[in-house]
């Protein structure tokens, strides 16, 4: 596994060619002897999905490749609620089919679909002896075109939006992460018209967008409901679906204080028992929905930190895949970017996607 990796420096003259190899993970400049000094957007770690249908990644090896780059992140921290975000079925199939790669192949196939669709209607209402063949293939064919690229855009703009089932369950990733000075996103590397999904690594210093996005919402503090009808009014979708437990308390008080002469003299009827009222649990699992809003009687840090971390992962995604927006003026009080590598750090992307 040791092959695949390929460490690079930002300044190297082949930076260009980094994006084909299996591993890659940015460092600072080579004048540095101690522990490298990192500025927030810079890319410390992008690894590659080890299949195209079924994304996954190889976490003990980033996590190897990340101490060697001066992160020490624990297991629990960093392996653990990865696994737990990015390692179900549905999430690999949900990533496989809002890739890059699966939209190019979309395009060609609606095209398809759409001219046969839109020519075995036009032709039952169409004379033939009023129309030529080649002028009904035309119409057909642009009409097909423009249906073609209007669900394209749509779904290249959707693309830039919060994602549920992605930038949301990475949250609790971020959380533990940004105590070590790092975010994490998963973005599709386009190259040479495919796809590679991969999943970034990138350090990041949130004092400063706390400091900033704190101000910005004390500032609107003596507005404060109008505050949170905003708040409400943009992040009302952003719900996070939990499983709970729900099962009857009392049926297993009871079962406990039944006297012991009573109870089954073979050990494996009380492991049955155990094994039924598993089944049971099982059985009655709930799903409960948790809202992303903050909550109004939260101070301005506490909300402000809560917001930074809902909106990380999808800033990560747009900021190495160059799709951030641009950043309009004034915003966050007309302070500059906290981000070396973009015009638009998290805490104005923030600002920009919520408060405005």
């Amino acid at each position: 596994m040791e092959d695949r990796l390929k460490l690079t420096q930002d300044h190297s003259a082949g930076a260009a060619n980094d994006t084909e190899s299996h591993l890659q993970a940015s460092r600072s400049p080579a004048g540095n002897s101690t522990a490298p000094k990192w500025t927030n957007g810079q890319r410390v770690l992008a690894v590659p999905s080890s299949s195209v249908f079924s994304p996954r990644f190889d976490l003990p090896l980033c996590r190897g490749v990340l101490e060697q780059e001066g992160f020490k992140i624990p297991t629990q921290d960093f392996e653990a609620p990865l696994q737990i975000a990015l390692g179900s079925p549905f999430v690999r199939r949900f990533l496989f089919f809002n890739s890059n790669l699966f939209n190019f192949i979309l395009g060609p196939v609606l095209y398809v679909v759409l001219w046969c669709a839109f020519y075995s209607t036009v032709h039952l209402y169409l004379v033939e002896a009023t129309t030529d063949f080649w002028v009904l293939c035309l119409c057909v064919s642009l009409a097909s075109i423009i249906f073609t690229t209007a669900i394209l855009l749509i779904l290249h703009h959707s693309s830039k939006e919060i994602n549920i089932n992605t930038d949301i369950r990475l949250i609790q990733v971020n959380e533990r992460l940004i105590r070590h000075s790092l975010l994490i996103g998963v973005a599709d590397w386009v190259h040479h018209c495919t796809g590679t999904l991969q999943l970034f690594c990138v350090y990041w210093d949130l004092t400063p967008c706390l400091a900033g996005l704190t101000q910005a919402l004390e500032d609107t503090s003596f507005v404060r409901n109008e505050l949170q009808k905003k708040l409400k009014k943009r992040m009302s979708k952003l719900t996070l679906v939990i499983e709970v437990m729900h099962y009857d308390p009392d049926a297993i008080s009871l079962d406990r204080d039944v006297p012991e002469e009573e109870r089954p003299l073979l050990e494996e009827n009380e492991d049955g028992n155990a094994s039924t009222l598993s089944n049971q649990r099982e059985e009655t699992k709930l799903t409960k929905k948790l809202s992303l809003v903050p909550d109004p009687i939260l101070p301005a840090q506490a909300i402000a930190r809560q917001l930074l971390l809902t909106y990380s992962s999808v800033y990560i995604r747009l900021l190495v895949s160059h799709r951030l927006p641009s950043a309009p003026q004034g915003l966050i009080n007309g302070r500059r970017s906290h981000c070396t590598t973009a015009a638009l750090c998290l805490c104005q992307y923030v600002n920009l996607k919520v408060l405005h």
